[in-house]
């Protein structure tokens, strides 16, 4: 899905929320009847689901390389599962540069059963949380503090894929942030069994941009993470262009962005997704922030793993 997120989606009472409510309880009818409806599958090797609710930015794919290579210490022969979308090219050219055992297939159930024919002895399904065809033996939804779940509507009044109830088929709630126990709170009402980790991103080249005038890039779910992590580590962003997420540059458009930073002697600054996005361009003079994902009480996320 192409999209910028409206801001409206961060206001709890609003005009644009109002209006659009009764299409969410649409949406939630739906939701509801699909569940229902779709009989779940059990598979031979286990199913660590690395999902959300709230749409978007919210640390699935860095979450999911995690633990593929954090069961790789373990011994195990992990697979990495996502449904295979044309767009999504940039997503699965940053997991095939991180990790070797990425599957792809336009049905999730299919991957799954590919994946067991090739010898995989544990899957890692990289979103699927809403697909109920698939039983899952650990369910983990990713959060992202700055966001949180927003006006806490669903879609479109909301960026929420489904409602909070949901987190009652959920193991693990990782949130990527500061502790928030008034969040917490309201989690444990719904699912009091959930267990909740937190995570942080550090920036393995900070220094690379240091002291310099950037030109930054965006074209990700919640762009705001991303400058956020530059204001944070006091960098000096002189320009920001956003795109929708998983906005596929053309060579004339990056060109341009080249050319300008040129101009305005600035240094290109991106996120590794998007450089995915553009590195097949051949344009030379841009660079990503890399970034590491540290998950808090590290032994006690473990021993879940270790217990599949």
């Amino acid at each position: 899905m192409k999209f910028i997120k409206p801001k409206f989606w961060e206001k709890k009472y609003n005009f644009f929320s109002i209006v659009l409510i009764p299409f969410s309880l649409l949406i939630l009818i739906y939701v509801y009847l699909k569940y229902k409806l779709t009989k779940s599958l059990k598979f031979e090797v286990p199913i660590i689901c690395v999902g959300n609710i709230y749409i978007g930015g919210t640390g699935k794919t860095p979450t999911s390389l995690f633990i593929a290579n954090e069961l790789k210490k373990l011994g195990k022969k992990p697979a990495i599962v996502r449904k295979f979308y044309k767009g999504h090219v940039d997503e699965h050219n940053l997991i095939n540069e991180k990790f070797n055992d990425l599957i792809l297939d336009t049905n999730r159930v299919s991957a799954i059963k590919k994946a067991q024919k090739l010898g995989y002895d544990i899957i890692i399904l990289d979103d699927g949380f809403q697909d109920r065809k698939i039983k899952k033996d650990l369910s983990i939804i990713c959060f992202n503090q700055n966001q949180l779940i927003g006006n806490g509507f669903v879609l479109p009044a909301g960026p929420l894929r489904e409602s909070l109830g949901a987190l009652r088929d959920a193991n693990v709630v990782l949130i990527n942030g500061k502790k928030d126990d008034l969040f917490e709170k309201k989690i444990l009402n719904i699912n009091k069994n959930l267990d909740i980790f937190y995570s942080d991103y550090i920036p393995d080249n900070i220094n690379e941009f240091k002291n310099k005038k950037l030109f930054v890039v965006a074209g990700i779910g919640n762009p705001e993470n991303f400058f956020k992590i530059l204001e944070e580590n006091k960098l000096i962003v002189e320009k920001k262009v956003v795109y929708p997420d998983h906005y596929q540059f053309t060579t004339k458009e990056f060109q341009n962005i080249v050319e300008e930073a040129e101009k305005r002697n600035l240094k290109i600054i991106m996120t590794e997704k998007d450089f995915y996005k553009i590195k097949d361009l051949e344009l030379k003079k841009n660079s990503f922030l890399k970034i590491s994902l540290k998950i808090k009480n590290y032994n006690n996320f473990l021993n879940l793993l270790k217990k599949l």
